[in-house]
């Protein structure tokens, strides 16, 4: 076991690793590693109109603190437990340090979400993409009433992280600076959770 590894273990005792051990095999057939197709067969994610990029996200090579692009095609139990590090509850015993640490790693694992061709930046064409995936199950909001919607908190997103632009300015995308003004404030805890997994104890953020 790597030294990440052991980091993140060291504070799970031996049940809620035993929990997280049964929950990663149950997912890959108890094989050495997991595939994003056995992802794909998780109950609760059928319904989420954005499960592809929930999927994807568990294999960013950036989530996995492998690489800075790409996705591997299979994660073992030890990249398992980097990618639940993710979704730990902010505890109370966490001094503020610790919760804006645990906080930023869960906003960088939603912006690599939403950035898909890994630039660092969320551009609004991939924005739309998000919107539209996420609005594709109501009925009353078409495609275009979608961009509309994308288009509306880009140029929000553009005003309160650039400011007042020229008319000749363009607003390039959404950096991770950008990403972290834009969710201040904003309850991150439930957003970030993995009901689908049946997770109540995860690992650490480091």
């Amino acid at each position: 076991m790597s030294l990440k590894s052991l980091n993140l273990a060291k504070r799970l005792t031996s049940e809620q690793i035993e929990h997280l051990h049964k929950r990663f095999n149950h997912l890959s057939g108890d094989q050495p590693t997991i595939r994003q197709e056995q992802f794909e067969r998780v109950p609760d994610l059928h319904s989420n109109p954005i499960r592809a990029k929930i999927i994807k996200a568990f294999f960013d090579k950036r989530n996995l603190r492998t690489g800075t692009g790409g996705y591997a095609e299979e994660i073992n139990f030890e990249e398992f437990l980097t990618i639940m590090s993710y979704f730990r509850p902010m505890e109370g015993k966490m001094d503020e340090e610790q919760v804006d640490l645990c906080r930023k790693e869960k906003l960088k694992f939603l912006f690599h979400m939403y950035d898909s061709d890994n630039d660092e930046k969320i551009t609004l064409d991939e924005y739309r993409s998000v919107v539209e995936e996420l609005l594709s199950g109501n009925p009353h909001i078409g495609k275009e009433a979608a961009r509309s919607i994308a288009d509306g908190a880009m140029l929000e997103a553009a005003s309160m992280c650039v400011g007042q632009m020229t008319p000749d300015q363009v607003y390039e995308g959404i950096t991770f600076e950008d990403f972290l003004k834009i969710w201040e404030g904003i309850d991150i805890e439930t957003t970030m959770h993995v009901r689908f997994l049946n997770m109540d104890t995860i690992a650490s953020c480091r």
